[in-house]
């Protein structure tokens, strides 16, 4: 029976939590109790097609030897991902600023926390984590594993402003936490080293693969980088040039479409230092701050159609802004990446219409629509009304 009627877990204190504006908003709703399958799901053993089990995908799995993703630890990952019980005030979760309808990103340039603040920075789309081959996690890479990830947000003083100490007590109160522990670790000790495993798990386990491109490469899988008999003519144009002359590839490789470190690709030809190692871009939206000199992650490009708004700050609305920045738009700066200058200019291919439609199409075919609402990685604590209601 589902976890909310059992006498194990009884209901928690419901608390009144404040309502978080989202663009389109959440519902007000409680810190309240998770309802849960009776067999829970099927996180561990998800299998990926034939062209993404090659080892220049496998070899990139991140997932340490101490925290492997098991059905009850996602489960416990996937109640806390969802839980605003992780903010100081009780008003957002992560799942606030990684929302999954919008492939695990936020739909505003900067997300908002706890107190109402904005953020520096665009929160980053989750899916394929575990396969990140940079290995650095966040816009500035300071993150070297997803268990460093998650705890930072939770004690960051803007997003959720809460501390370990505080994050351990209110759990270990809360009348179903323990039992959920004990299902993923064995004992039912709340730590936050395993608030961050569970967290882990559950975002590792994110790997949404059934996209129109994934369905026509797995038909032709000795096809990489080529037209595919399963896309449209456009479609298939779209790969010519990112493979081809537009040279994306180059920075979104392999069926991942994902970098291979931190590179500044041109939005801005100065900064504004700010001393101890902080930058304002000219635009005046974010601080940047870390390493890099206007350098950031170069993230994956799967379900991209979900995650506008795109770069860093959320400046770019829709991928035809991004594929006109690529096109015509890159600034040269001391620390432009070498793969987008040439002779100490900037390389801007000035895309006609038809081939910066065809380059969208393209980045189209990689959404996998299913990732937006699947019940595995969905919202525990809300009780959705069947369909037609």
């Amino acid at each position: 029976m589902p976890i909310a009627s059992t006498p194990r877990f009884r209901l928690a204190s419901l608390a009144l939590v404040s309502v978080v504006t989202l663009g389109a908003s959440f519902a007000t709703r409680m810190a309240g109790t998770p309802v849960l399958p009776e067999t829970p799901y099927d996180y561990a053993s998800a299998e990926l097609p034939l062209h993404l089990q090659h080892s220049s995908v496998l070899r990139w799995d991140n997932t340490p030897d101490d925290n492997p993703i098991t059905d009850a630890g996602a489960t416990l990952g996937r109640v806390l991902f969802y839980d605003v019980r992780l903010s100081q005030n009780e008003t957002v979760s992560c799942a606030s600023c990684h929302r999954q309808e919008h492939g695990f990103s936020d739909p505003r340039p900067l997300s908002i926390g706890f107190e109402g603040e904005p953020t520096d920075r665009n929160s980053m789309a989750l899916s394929f984590a575990r396969y990140d081959r940079t290995r650095r996690f966040f816009w500035d890479g300071r993150a070297r594993t997803l268990e460093a990830l998650t705890l930072e947000p939770i004690q960051d003083p803007v997003e959720m402003g809460m501390t370990l100490d505080a994050l351990e007590a209110r759990l270990e109160a809360t009348a179903f936490y323990p039992g959920l522990f004990a299902d993923a670790f064995g004992t039912p000790e709340v730590t936050s080293d395993r608030v961050a495993k569970a967290l882990s798990q559950f975002i590792r386990s994110i790997v949404a693969s059934n996209s129109r491109y994934d369905a026509a490469r797995e038909a032709e899988e000795e096809l990489f980088g080529r037209p595919l008999a399963g896309l449209t003519e456009q479609e298939n144009r779209g790969i010519e040039l990112f493979f081809g002359e537009g040279r994306c590839e180059q920075c979104h490789s392999g069926d991942m479409f994902v970098g291979n470190g931190l590179l500044n690709n041109g939005l801005d030809s100065t900064f504004t230092d700010l001393g101890g190692g902080g930058r304002r871009d000219p635009l005046g939206l974010k601080t940047v701050t870390g390493r890099g000199r206007g350098a950031f992650k170069t993230v994956s490009l799967r379900n991209v159609e979900l995650t506008a708004p795109y770069m860093h700050d959320g400046r770019f609305a829709t991928l035809e802004e991004v594929v006109d920045h690529y096109s015509t738009g890159v600034r040269i700066s001391p620390t432009l990446d070498p793969r987008l200058r040439r002779g100490g200019r900037p390389i801007r291919p000035s895309f006609t219409d038809d081939e910066r439609a065809a380059l969208v199409a393209f980045l189209r075919t990689l959404t996998d629509t299913t990732l937006t609402t699947d019940p595995r990685w969905s919202d525990p604590f809300v009780s959705r009304a069947p369909a037609g209601q």
